[in-house]
């Protein structure tokens, strides 16, 4: 078999751009094309990246945090509370279970006293507009003239103000009182739980009346520029 000519007077037809160059002055590329030195394009550093780990999240010397209960001073937690039945707690004093292990779990104990839970809050909302059947303006409650209300100890009642009527002819602010008419007739307001709002006629104007455990038996609202147009309030 006869050898391989040295093809220095040889041309060789690129790769990449199709002219012809000397045979000797031609190289290989990494994709495995023949071009000419002139031509030549080395890999892309991203077409061959280096092999990458995850950051470290744990720290190598990490000092957890201790609680010690408080005894004559110390600067611990000291909680405990007291539920009635069926709600308890352990009168195990709480801290973490090892103190030497990093993220375990920590609780405290904390001493609240007697804790009483009752019934549930309830919100009654009425609707307060104002008319003259015939002998003068009067309140409507949710439609009915001078409605006698049945309250509950410890429960809110909000009176909605803001019907267009309660600003007609001045102003009518709902207020409570003993007394039957309130000041009208001699008696004072009565303010224990109530807040208002607004101004009556305009729109978000209210009152609203958190009715006192030691509230009495009996209450009345009335206007308090306008005489006679209230009703009675029963209480239990």
């Amino acid at each position: 078999m006869s050898n391989l000519s040295r093809g220095k007077y040889a041309q060789f037809i690129s790769d990449r751009s199709g002219q012809a160059f000397p045979y000797t002055e031609m190289v290989i590329e990494w994709n495995g094309a023949r071009v000419h030195t002139s031509e030549f394009e080395a890999k892309h550093p991203q077409l061959d990246p280096k092999p990458t780990t995850a950051d470290g999240q744990g720290l190598r010397n990490a000092r957890p945090q201790t609680f010690t209960l408080a005894s004559g001073g110390g600067g611990g937690i000291a909680v405990d509370l007291t539920l009635p039945a069926p709600f308890s707690f352990s009168s195990e004093g709480m801290v973490p279970d090892n103190g030497s292990i990093i993220n375990s779990k920590r609780e405290g104990h904390i001493s609240l006293g007697n804790v009483e839970i009752t019934g549930a809050v309830t919100v009654t909302t009425y609707a307060v507009t104002v008319a003259n059947p015939g002998s003068g303006n009067k309140y409507y409650i949710d439609a009915a003239q001078q409605a006698t209300l049945n309250f509950t100890k410890t429960n809110i009642y909000k009176f909605d103000q803001s019907d267009s009527t309660n600003g007609g002819g001045g102003t009518h602010p709902l207020r409570f009182s003993t007394t039957s008419d309130g000041t009208h007739s001699g008696g004072t307001e009565y303010t224990t739980g109530v807040v208002t709002s607004g101004t009556p006629g305009q729109p978000g104007a209210y009152v609203q009346i958190t009715v006192d455990a030691s509230a009495p038996s009996t209450l009345y609202y009335y206007c308090s520029n306008h005489s006679g147009m209230g009703g009675q309030i029963n209480i239990s």
